[in-house]
Protein backbone atom coordinates (compact mmCIF):
# COMPACT_ATOMS: atom_id res chain seq x y z
CA UNK A 1 0.00 0.00 0.00
CA UNK A 2 2.70 1.26 0.81
CA UNK A 3 1.02 3.13 2.51
CA UNK A 4 2.36 4.89 1.47
CA UNK A 5 0.85 2.74 2.15
CA UNK A 6 0.15 4.50 3.00
CA UNK A 7 1.83 1.55 4.76
CA UNK A 8 3.66 9.12 11.82
CA UNK A 9 6.18 8.78 14.40
CA UNK A 10 5.92 11.65 16.52
CA UNK A 11 3.85 13.50 14.16
CA UNK A 12 1.19 11.93 12.26
CA UNK A 13 0.16 8.63 13.15
CA UNK A 14 -1.55 7.01 10.46
CA UNK A 15 1.50 5.44 9.17
CA UNK A 16 2.87 7.76 7.16
CA UNK A 17 3.55 10.91 9.02
CA UNK A 18 6.26 11.21 11.47
CA UNK A 19 8.45 8.84 10.94
CA UNK A 20 5.44 7.74 10.10
CA UNK A 21 4.41 7.83 5.93
CA UNK A 22 3.13 5.35 3.27
CA UNK A 23 1.34 2.36 1.46
CA UNK A 24 2.94 4.61 3.66
CA UNK A 25 1.96 3.18 2.84
CA UNK A 26 6.55 5.11 -0.09
CA UNK A 27 9.13 7.63 -0.64
CA UNK A 28 12.39 7.35 -2.45
CA UNK A 29 15.73 7.46 -0.70
CA UNK A 30 18.19 10.15 -1.63
CA UNK A 31 21.06 8.99 -3.75
CA UNK A 32 24.69 9.62 -2.97
CA UNK A 33 25.76 12.80 -4.72
CA UNK A 34 28.36 11.11 -6.86
CA UNK A 35 25.95 8.52 -8.13
CA UNK A 36 23.26 11.12 -8.63
CA UNK A 37 25.64 12.99 -10.89
CA UNK A 38 26.28 9.90 -12.92
CA UNK A 39 22.58 9.30 -13.26
CA UNK A 40 22.21 12.58 -15.08
CA UNK A 41 23.76 10.79 -18.03
CA UNK A 42 20.98 8.23 -18.18
CA UNK A 43 18.68 8.40 -21.16
CA UNK A 44 15.10 7.35 -21.59
CA UNK A 45 16.29 3.78 -21.22
CA UNK A 46 15.93 4.44 -17.51
CA UNK A 47 12.24 3.75 -17.99
CA UNK A 48 13.16 0.08 -17.91
CA UNK A 49 13.61 0.45 -14.17
CA UNK A 50 10.04 1.42 -13.37
CA UNK A 51 8.39 -0.06 -10.31
CA UNK A 52 4.75 -0.74 -9.60
CA UNK A 53 5.11 -0.78 -5.83
CA UNK A 54 6.54 1.59 -3.23
CA UNK A 55 10.33 1.26 -2.96
CA UNK A 56 11.98 0.40 0.33
CA UNK A 57 13.67 3.29 2.15
CA UNK A 58 17.42 3.58 2.49
CA UNK A 59 18.96 1.75 5.47
CA UNK A 60 19.57 3.89 8.54
CA UNK A 61 23.27 4.54 9.21
CA UNK A 62 24.67 1.83 11.46
CA UNK A 63 21.39 -0.07 11.68
CA UNK A 64 21.59 -3.85 11.36
CA UNK A 65 19.07 -6.65 11.74
CA UNK A 66 20.41 -9.14 14.29
CA UNK A 67 18.22 -12.13 15.13
CA UNK A 68 18.16 -13.85 18.51
CA UNK A 69 16.83 -17.43 18.70
CA UNK A 70 13.79 -17.77 20.92
CA UNK A 71 11.09 -20.20 22.06
CA UNK A 72 7.33 -19.81 21.85
CA UNK A 73 7.30 -19.44 25.63
CA UNK A 74 9.25 -16.20 25.09
CA UNK A 75 6.44 -14.64 23.02
CA UNK A 76 4.30 -12.45 25.33
CA UNK A 77 0.63 -13.35 25.01
CA UNK A 78 1.20 -16.19 22.52
CA UNK A 79 -1.46 -18.36 24.13
CA UNK A 80 -4.01 -15.53 24.30
CA UNK A 81 -4.20 -14.54 20.63
CA UNK A 82 -6.56 -16.15 18.12
CA UNK A 83 -3.69 -17.05 15.80
CA UNK A 84 -6.05 -18.87 13.43
CA UNK A 85 -7.33 -15.42 12.39
CA UNK A 86 -3.90 -14.68 10.89
CA UNK A 87 -3.79 -17.86 8.80
CA UNK A 88 -5.65 -16.31 5.80
CA UNK A 89 -3.03 -13.54 5.69
CA UNK A 90 -0.20 -16.09 5.82
CA UNK A 91 -1.77 -18.11 3.01
CA UNK A 92 -2.08 -15.02 0.82
CA UNK A 93 1.64 -14.47 1.25
CA UNK A 94 2.39 -18.17 0.72
CA UNK A 95 1.34 -17.79 -2.92
CA UNK A 96 4.22 -15.33 -3.31
CA UNK A 97 6.74 -17.09 -1.07
CA UNK A 98 6.47 -20.35 -3.00
CA UNK A 99 7.68 -18.49 -6.09
CA UNK A 100 10.24 -16.02 -4.75
CA UNK A 101 11.85 -15.19 -1.41
CA UNK A 102 14.71 -13.01 -0.21
CA UNK A 103 17.02 -12.44 2.74
CA UNK A 104 16.28 -14.26 5.97
CA UNK A 105 13.12 -15.80 4.47
CA UNK A 106 15.22 -18.61 3.00
CA UNK A 107 14.35 -20.27 -0.30
CA UNK A 108 10.94 -21.03 -1.85
CA UNK A 109 11.34 -24.73 -1.05
CA UNK A 110 11.62 -23.87 2.65
CA UNK A 111 7.99 -22.72 2.49
CA UNK A 112 6.52 -25.80 0.82
CA UNK A 113 5.77 -27.82 3.95
CA UNK A 114 4.69 -24.91 6.22
CA UNK A 115 2.35 -23.46 3.60
CA UNK A 116 0.91 -26.87 2.75
CA UNK A 117 0.25 -27.60 6.42
CA UNK A 118 -1.58 -24.31 6.94
CA UNK A 119 -3.54 -24.67 3.71
CA UNK A 120 -4.89 -28.06 4.82
CA UNK A 121 -6.09 -26.88 8.24
CA UNK A 122 -9.81 -27.14 9.03
CA UNK A 123 -11.20 -23.56 8.84
CA UNK A 124 -11.30 -21.83 12.21
CA UNK A 125 -9.58 -24.58 14.20
CA UNK A 126 -7.49 -22.61 16.70
CA UNK A 127 -5.74 -25.58 18.32
CA UNK A 128 -4.62 -27.09 15.03
CA UNK A 129 -3.50 -23.71 13.67
CA UNK A 130 -1.36 -23.06 16.75
CA UNK A 131 0.11 -26.57 16.61
CA UNK A 132 0.98 -26.20 12.92
CA UNK A 133 2.68 -22.86 13.48
CA UNK A 134 4.71 -24.21 16.38
CA UNK A 135 5.72 -27.29 14.41
CA UNK A 136 6.81 -25.58 11.20
CA UNK A 137 8.09 -22.17 12.32
CA UNK A 138 10.97 -21.14 14.60
CA UNK A 139 10.68 -17.75 16.37
CA UNK A 140 13.60 -15.32 16.15
CA UNK A 141 13.59 -12.05 18.03
CA UNK A 142 14.37 -9.11 15.75
CA UNK A 143 16.83 -6.54 17.09
CA UNK A 144 18.72 -3.54 15.81
CA UNK A 145 22.27 -4.51 16.74
CA UNK A 146 20.90 -6.12 19.91
CA UNK A 147 18.24 -3.51 20.73
CA UNK A 148 14.81 -5.22 20.46
CA UNK A 149 12.66 -2.10 20.90
CA UNK A 150 11.34 0.21 18.20
CA UNK A 151 8.45 2.45 17.19
CA UNK A 152 5.16 1.09 15.84
CA UNK A 153 2.49 3.25 14.25
CA UNK A 154 -0.74 2.51 12.39
CA UNK A 155 -2.38 3.26 9.06
CA UNK A 156 -5.76 2.78 7.45
CA UNK A 157 -7.61 2.89 4.15
CA UNK A 158 -9.09 6.36 3.84
CA UNK A 159 -12.74 7.03 2.94
CA UNK A 160 -13.25 10.06 0.70
CA UNK A 161 -15.91 11.75 -1.43
CA UNK A 162 -15.37 12.40 -5.11
CA UNK A 163 -16.63 12.68 -8.66
CA UNK A 164 -15.43 11.50 -12.05
CA UNK A 165 -15.76 15.05 -13.35
CA UNK A 166 -14.68 18.43 -12.03
CA UNK A 167 -17.63 20.52 -10.90
CA UNK A 168 -19.02 22.24 -7.83
CA UNK A 169 -17.03 21.31 -4.75
CA UNK A 170 -15.11 18.55 -6.53
CA UNK A 171 -11.98 20.50 -7.46
CA UNK A 172 -9.06 18.52 -6.01
CA UNK A 173 -7.54 16.04 -8.49
CA UNK A 174 -6.00 12.66 -7.81
CA UNK A 175 -3.50 12.08 -10.61
CA UNK A 176 -2.54 8.93 -12.43
CA UNK A 177 1.16 8.24 -12.73
CA UNK A 178 2.57 10.50 -15.46
CA UNK A 179 4.05 8.58 -18.42
CA UNK A 180 7.28 10.60 -18.19
CA UNK A 181 7.92 9.66 -14.54
CA UNK A 182 11.05 7.50 -14.35
CA UNK A 183 11.71 5.46 -11.21
CA UNK A 184 15.30 4.22 -10.90
CA UNK A 185 16.54 1.38 -8.70
CA UNK A 186 20.08 2.46 -7.76
CA UNK A 187 20.86 -1.08 -6.63
CA UNK A 188 20.92 -2.00 -10.32
CA UNK A 189 24.05 0.15 -10.63
CA UNK A 190 25.90 -0.46 -7.37
CA UNK A 191 25.47 -3.11 -4.68
CA UNK A 192 26.24 -0.49 -2.04
CA UNK A 193 23.07 1.36 -3.08
CA UNK A 194 20.75 -1.63 -2.75
CA UNK A 195 17.36 -0.52 -1.50
CA UNK A 196 17.80 3.08 -2.67
CA UNK A 197 15.75 4.54 -5.50
CA UNK A 198 15.21 7.91 -7.08
CA UNK A 199 12.64 9.26 -9.49
CA UNK A 200 12.54 12.04 -12.04
CA UNK A 201 12.04 12.71 -15.72
CA UNK A 202 14.39 12.51 -18.68
CA UNK A 203 15.03 15.92 -20.26
CA UNK A 204 17.61 16.40 -23.02
CA UNK A 205 19.08 12.99 -22.26
CA UNK A 206 19.46 13.72 -18.54
CA UNK A 207 17.46 12.57 -15.54
CA UNK A 208 16.06 15.67 -13.83
CA UNK A 209 14.01 16.04 -10.63
CA UNK A 210 10.25 15.81 -11.09
CA UNK A 211 7.86 18.56 -10.06
CA UNK A 212 7.36 18.86 -6.29
CA UNK A 213 4.05 19.15 -4.44
CA UNK A 214 3.93 22.93 -4.63
CA UNK A 215 4.31 23.03 -8.41
CA UNK A 216 1.92 20.13 -8.99
CA UNK A 217 -0.74 21.72 -6.78
CA UNK A 218 -0.19 24.97 -8.69
CA UNK A 219 -1.12 23.23 -11.95
CA UNK A 220 2.05 21.67 -13.37
CA UNK A 221 0.07 18.59 -14.52
CA UNK A 222 -3.13 20.37 -15.52
CA UNK A 223 -4.40 19.63 -19.02
CA UNK A 224 -2.45 16.39 -19.45
CA UNK A 225 -5.43 14.10 -18.97
CA UNK A 226 -4.00 12.51 -15.81
CA UNK A 227 -6.96 13.21 -13.51
CA UNK A 228 -8.25 9.91 -12.11
CA UNK A 229 -10.98 11.37 -9.91
CA UNK A 230 -11.84 14.72 -8.31
CA UNK A 231 -12.14 15.01 -4.51
CA UNK A 232 -13.98 17.60 -2.46
CA UNK A 233 -11.31 18.29 0.15
CA UNK A 234 -7.61 19.13 -0.23
CA UNK A 235 -6.77 17.97 3.30
CA UNK A 236 -8.39 14.58 2.63
CA UNK A 237 -6.31 14.31 -0.54
CA UNK A 238 -3.13 15.17 1.37
CA UNK A 239 -3.71 12.43 3.92
CA UNK A 240 -4.57 9.98 1.17
CA UNK A 241 -1.06 10.59 -0.18
CA UNK A 242 0.23 9.58 3.23
CA UNK A 243 -1.94 6.48 3.51
CA UNK A 244 -1.34 5.40 -0.06
CA UNK A 245 -4.77 3.89 -0.70
CA UNK A 246 -8.41 4.68 -0.11
CA UNK A 247 -12.04 4.34 -1.12
CA UNK A 248 -13.70 7.20 -2.96
CA UNK A 249 -17.49 7.32 -2.69
CA UNK A 250 -18.56 8.71 -6.06
CA UNK A 251 -21.26 11.34 -6.48
CA UNK A 252 -22.40 9.44 -9.58
CA UNK A 253 -22.97 6.33 -7.47
CA UNK A 254 -20.74 3.46 -6.41
CA UNK A 255 -17.18 3.77 -5.25
CA UNK A 256 -13.66 3.71 -6.62
CA UNK A 257 -10.81 2.11 -4.73
CA UNK A 258 -7.50 3.85 -5.47
CA UNK A 259 -3.98 2.65 -4.72
CA UNK A 260 -0.41 3.92 -4.82
CA UNK A 261 1.16 3.85 -8.27
CA UNK A 262 4.31 5.93 -7.99
CA UNK A 263 5.85 8.95 -6.32
CA UNK A 264 7.59 12.07 -7.60
CA UNK A 265 10.95 11.25 -6.03
CA UNK A 266 11.05 14.09 -3.52
CA UNK A 267 11.78 13.06 0.09
CA UNK A 268 8.85 12.66 2.43
CA UNK A 269 8.66 15.39 5.09
CA UNK A 270 6.40 14.91 8.12
CA UNK A 271 4.62 18.24 8.40
CA UNK A 272 3.62 17.59 12.01
CA UNK A 273 7.21 17.91 13.15
CA UNK A 274 7.60 21.27 11.41
CA UNK A 275 4.25 22.46 12.74
CA UNK A 276 5.45 21.70 16.26
CA UNK A 277 8.73 23.52 15.61
CA UNK A 278 6.75 26.54 14.35
CA UNK A 279 4.57 26.58 17.45
CA UNK A 280 1.39 25.65 15.57
CA UNK A 281 0.99 22.45 17.59
CA UNK A 282 2.25 21.25 20.94
CA UNK A 283 5.04 18.74 20.30
CA UNK A 284 3.55 16.19 22.69
CA UNK A 285 0.13 16.39 21.05
CA UNK A 286 1.02 15.91 17.40
CA UNK A 287 -1.31 13.31 15.91
CA UNK A 288 -3.13 12.88 12.65
CA UNK A 289 -6.26 14.24 14.34
CA UNK A 290 -4.54 17.36 15.70
CA UNK A 291 -2.92 18.09 12.34
CA UNK A 292 -6.25 17.69 10.54
CA UNK A 293 -7.97 19.96 13.04
CA UNK A 294 -5.34 22.69 12.66
CA UNK A 295 -5.47 22.57 8.85
CA UNK A 296 -9.27 22.81 8.93
CA UNK A 297 -9.20 25.73 11.38
CA UNK A 298 -6.52 27.62 9.43
CA UNK A 299 -7.51 27.37 5.74
CA UNK A 300 -5.43 30.41 4.77
CA UNK A 301 -2.26 28.65 5.94
CA UNK A 302 -3.23 25.06 5.15
CA UNK A 303 -1.97 24.92 1.57
CA UNK A 304 1.46 26.35 2.39
CA UNK A 305 1.74 24.01 5.37
CA UNK A 306 0.94 20.94 3.27
CA UNK A 307 3.44 22.10 0.66
CA UNK A 308 6.08 21.63 3.35
CA UNK A 309 6.00 17.98 2.29
CA UNK A 310 7.30 18.02 -1.32
CA UNK A 311 6.56 14.32 -1.84
CA UNK A 312 3.60 13.68 -4.15
CA UNK A 313 1.90 10.34 -4.79
CA UNK A 314 0.19 9.11 -7.96
CA UNK A 315 -2.68 6.63 -7.98
CA UNK A 316 -4.35 3.92 -10.00
CA UNK A 317 -7.81 2.35 -9.75
CA UNK A 318 -7.80 -0.93 -7.87
CA UNK A 319 -10.05 -3.91 -8.37
CA UNK A 320 -10.54 -6.84 -6.00
CA UNK A 321 -10.56 -7.36 -2.25
CA UNK A 322 -9.01 -4.81 0.03
CA UNK A 323 -6.09 -2.48 -0.61
CA UNK A 324 -2.95 -4.16 -1.91
CA UNK A 325 0.24 -4.08 0.11
CA UNK A 326 3.69 -3.80 -1.42
CA UNK A 327 3.91 -7.60 -1.58
CA UNK A 328 1.02 -7.52 -4.02
CA UNK A 329 -1.55 -9.20 -1.77
CA UNK A 330 -4.74 -7.79 -0.25
CA UNK A 331 -4.18 -6.52 3.28
CA UNK A 332 -6.16 -7.86 6.24
CA UNK A 333 -7.09 -5.38 9.01
CA UNK A 334 -5.22 -6.01 12.23
CA UNK A 335 -3.12 -8.79 10.71
CA UNK A 336 -1.08 -7.06 7.99
CA UNK A 337 2.10 -5.21 8.97
CA UNK A 338 4.27 -2.75 7.06
CA UNK A 339 8.01 -2.85 7.83
CA UNK A 340 11.30 -1.67 6.39
CA UNK A 341 11.76 -4.05 3.47
CA UNK A 342 15.48 -3.28 3.48
CA UNK A 343 15.77 -5.60 6.48
CA UNK A 344 12.66 -7.76 6.74
CA UNK A 345 11.33 -9.66 3.69
CA UNK A 346 7.68 -9.63 2.71
CA UNK A 347 5.58 -12.67 3.61
CA UNK A 348 7.06 -13.47 7.03
CA UNK A 349 4.70 -14.19 9.92
CA UNK A 350 5.74 -12.06 12.90
CA UNK A 351 4.71 -11.96 16.53
CA UNK A 352 4.08 -8.35 17.53
CA UNK A 353 4.25 -7.12 21.14
CA UNK A 354 3.81 -3.37 21.71
CA UNK A 355 1.97 -0.98 24.02
CA UNK A 356 -1.75 -0.82 23.25
CA UNK A 357 -2.59 2.49 21.50
CA UNK A 358 -5.87 2.72 23.46
CA UNK A 359 -4.35 1.97 26.87
CA UNK A 360 -0.64 2.37 27.55
CA UNK A 361 -0.88 0.02 30.54
CA UNK A 362 -1.91 -2.87 28.30
CA UNK A 363 -0.13 -4.77 25.54
CA UNK A 364 -1.10 -5.32 21.93
CA UNK A 365 0.24 -8.81 21.22
CA UNK A 366 -0.78 -10.68 18.10
CA UNK A 367 0.32 -12.70 15.08
CA UNK A 368 0.77 -10.58 11.96
CA UNK A 369 2.24 -10.93 8.47
CA UNK A 370 4.73 -8.63 6.74
CA UNK A 371 2.90 -7.51 3.59
CA UNK A 372 3.65 -3.82 3.13
CA UNK A 373 6.20 -1.05 3.52
CA UNK A 374 6.23 2.73 3.86
CA UNK A 375 8.58 5.59 3.13
CA UNK A 376 9.06 6.56 6.76
CA UNK A 377 9.13 3.00 8.08
CA UNK A 378 12.87 2.80 8.57
CA UNK A 379 15.00 0.45 10.61
CA UNK A 380 15.14 -3.24 11.56
CA UNK A 381 12.60 -2.84 14.39
CA UNK A 382 9.93 -0.50 13.02
CA UNK A 383 6.39 -1.27 11.94
CA UNK A 384 3.06 0.10 10.77
CA UNK A 385 -0.13 -1.81 11.62
CA UNK A 386 -2.91 -1.81 9.01
CA UNK A 387 -6.24 -1.20 10.76
CA UNK A 388 -8.65 -1.36 7.80
CA UNK A 389 -11.05 1.41 6.79
CA UNK A 390 -13.73 3.48 8.48
CA UNK A 391 -13.89 5.76 11.50
CA UNK A 392 -12.63 3.21 14.04
CA UNK A 393 -9.65 2.28 11.87
CA UNK A 394 -8.78 5.95 11.41
CA UNK A 395 -9.08 6.51 15.15
CA UNK A 396 -6.76 3.63 16.06
CA UNK A 397 -4.24 4.55 13.39
CA UNK A 398 -4.24 8.16 14.55
CA UNK A 399 -3.56 7.19 18.16
CA UNK A 400 -0.90 4.58 17.58
CA UNK A 401 2.60 5.55 18.56
CA UNK A 402 3.62 2.43 20.45
CA UNK A 403 6.94 1.09 21.66
CA UNK A 404 7.74 -2.58 21.44
CA UNK A 405 9.16 -5.22 19.15
CA UNK A 406 8.54 -8.36 17.16
CA UNK A 407 9.73 -11.90 16.55
CA UNK A 408 10.12 -13.29 13.02
CA UNK A 409 8.69 -16.77 12.47
CA UNK A 410 10.97 -18.51 9.98
CA UNK A 411 10.57 -22.00 8.54
CA UNK A 412 12.56 -24.40 10.72
CA UNK A 413 14.66 -25.38 7.70
CA UNK A 414 16.02 -21.82 7.54
CA UNK A 415 19.11 -20.84 9.51
CA UNK A 416 19.69 -17.09 9.13
CA UNK A 417 23.24 -15.79 8.93
CA UNK A 418 22.74 -12.74 11.14
CA UNK A 419 22.31 -14.49 14.50
CA UNK A 420 23.11 -12.85 17.82
CA UNK A 421 23.05 -14.09 21.40
CA UNK A 422 19.80 -15.60 22.64
CA UNK A 423 18.32 -18.46 24.64
CA UNK A 424 18.53 -20.86 21.71
CA UNK A 425 16.02 -22.27 19.23
CA UNK A 426 12.93 -24.01 20.52
CA UNK A 427 12.58 -27.70 19.97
Amino acid sequence: MIRFKVRLDLTIQPPREEPLPMPCRPIFARAARGVAGALLLLTAACSLFTSEEPPPPAPAPGAKLVLQPAAYADLPGWQADRVVEAVPAILRSCDKMLRQTSGVAGKPQDWNAPCSALKNLPPGNEAMARAALERWFQPWRATDNGNPEGLFTGYYEADLRGSRTRHGRYTVPLYRRPPDLVMVDLGEFRDSLKGQRIAGRVTDGKLKPYEDRRRIDAGALTGKGLELVWLDDAVDAFFLHIQGSGRVVLEEGGEMRVAYDGQNGWPYVAIGRQMAADGKLDRDAVTMQSIRAWLAANPAQAQATMEGNPSYVFFKPLEGDGPLGAQGVALIPGRSLAVDHTYVPYGLPVWLDVTDPEDGDKRLSRLMVVQDTGGAIQGPVRGDVFWGHGAQAEHRAGLMKSRGGYWLLLPRTVTPANIGAGPGPSS
